[in-house]
C-alpha cells in the first residue's frame, strides 16, 4: 500500500489492539503494535508460577453476541483456541446459593492468553516496550519509550492505554481531557491453591455483601491440569479502591478470610498463594464514544474503558477503530 497514511503505530496488545492491528494488517497496512508487557494479552492474561498452577487473573470468560464477534469466536472454537466453560455460575447473597441466568460462556485454552497469542500470529509486536510520549508533526506521529528511544513516524497511531495514562502520553491534546472525566478504578486479584479440594457445588460465584466481588474454580475450565484446585478470587472496586496501596500479603490473607466467609466453609491449608494489582481495571466512558478520533491527525483511541469493559466491547471498538483510519487513509 503506498497511499497517505499506510503506517501505523498502535500502543497497547491487549484485545483492542490486537484486534485493530490485525484488521489494519489484513487490509494492507504497515502496523507496529508497542506493549509495556513481556507477552501480549493486556487483562486477558494467565499466570503460571509453578508446574501443574495455572490462573486467569484478569479477565474471566467472555461471552459473544454481535454477529462479528460470534463470527471470531466461531473460528476459535474450530480451532481449540477457546472453548466453552460449562461450570455452574452462581451468586452468593446473604447466605444463599442462587443460579444465574444460563448462557455460554467461553475461556481461551489452555488460558484466557490463548486468544491474545492467536490475535498476535503475524503481527509485529514489540513487547517490553513501556510509551511515555506521543507527538505529532510535520511527518506523523512519533513515539517515545521509557529508554528514551524515539520511534515513528507513523501516518496514523492507535492508543489503547487505560484513560488515567492517556494525558501523560498525550500530553495537551485534547483526548487527555476526555478522559480525565473517566474515573477507572483498581482491582486486587487473589491466585490461590488448596492442598485439597474445597467442597462447594459451583465452579463461579458473584459475591454480593463482601470484599470480594468474584470468585472461581480456575481448574474447572476446559483445558486447565485440573488436578490442583486453583481458584481466583477478585475483590470490588470499592474495596480495591480503599486498600490499593496495600501490601499483597496482607490483600490476600483479607481475600482468604472474606472468602471462607463468603462459602460459610473452613478453606483448606493453601499450597500457594500471591495477589496482583490491577490497577487501571473498573472504567466506562459516561458518553459512550467508543472509540475517539481525531480526523485531522489520524489518532484513535480505543479500548474496553471505552466499550463497557468487556472482551467483546474491546473487540468492537477494535473493528470501528480500524474502520475509522481505513475511512481515513483510503485510495484518493
Amino acid at each position: 500500500m503506498t497511499t497517505r497514511g499506510s503506517k501505523v503505530g498502535v500502543v497497547g496488545a491487549g484485545v483492542s489492539g490486537l484486534v485493530c492491528a490485525r484488521e489494519l494488517v489484513r487490509r494492507g497496512f504497515d502496523v507496529n503494535v508497542f506493549d509495556k508487557g513481556r507477552v501480549p494479552g493486556g487483562r486477558t492474561a494467565t499466570r503460571m508460577p509453578e508446574p501443574g498452577l495455572a490462573y486467569d487473573h484478569g479477565a474471566q470468560y467472555f461471552t459473544a453476541r454481535d454477529p462479528r464477534f460470534r463470527e471470531l469466536t466461531a473460528d476459535w472454537l474450530a480451532r481449540g483456541v477457546v472453548a466453552e466453560w460449562p461450570g455452574r455460575i452462581v451468586r452468593l447473597e446473604d447466605g444463599a446459593v442462587i443460579d444465574t441466568s444460563p448462557q455460554p460462556r467461553y475461556v481461551g485454552v489452555p488460558g484466557m492468553s490463548a486468544m491474545a497469542a492467536d490475535l498476535a500470529a503475524g503481527i509485529l509486536v514489540r513487547t517490553g516496550t513501556r510509551i511515555t510520549a506521543a507527538t505529532r508533526g510535520p511527518d506523523g506521529w512519533t513515539i517515545v519509550t521509557d529508554d528514551e528511544e524515539t520511534v515513528g513516524p507513523f501516518n496514523s497511531l492507535v492508543v489503547t492505554a487505560p484513560a488515567p495514562q492517556l494525558r501523560e502520553l498525550l500530553g495537551s491534546h485534547p483526548f487527555g481531557a476526555a478522559a480525565a472525566t473517566v474515573r477507572m478504578t483498581p482491582c486486587w486479584a487473589v491466585m490461590v491453591a488448596f492442598e485439597s479440594r474445597l467442597e462447594v457445588a459451583w465452579d463461579g460465584a458473584f459475591v454480593h455483601s463482601s470484599p470480594l466481588a468474584w470468585v472461581a474454580r480456575n481448574s474447572s475450565k476446559p483445558g486447565r491440569d485440573g488436578e490442583t484446585d486453583c481458584w481466583v478470587l477478585h475483590a470490588s472496586p470499592d474495596w480495591s479502591a480503599a486498600n490499593v496501596e496495600a501490601a499483597p500479603d496482607d490483600v490476600a490473607k483479607e481475600l482468604i478470610g472474606a472468602f471462607s466467609l463468603a462459602v460459610a466453609e473452613r478453606l483448606p491449608p493453601p499450597c500457594y498463594l500471591m495477589a496482583h494489582r490491577w490497577r487501571y481495571s473498573h472504567g466506562s466512558d459516561p458518553i459512550d464514544r467508543r472509540i475517539l478520533f481525531d480526523r485531522e491527525g489520524g489518532l484513535v483511541v480505543c479500548g474496553d474503558w471505552l466499550a463497557g469493559g468487556r472482551v467483546e466491547g474491546a473487540f468492537l471498538a477494535a473493528v470501528r477503530a480500524a474502520e475509522a483510519i481505513c475511512g481515513w487513509n483510503g485510495p484518493r
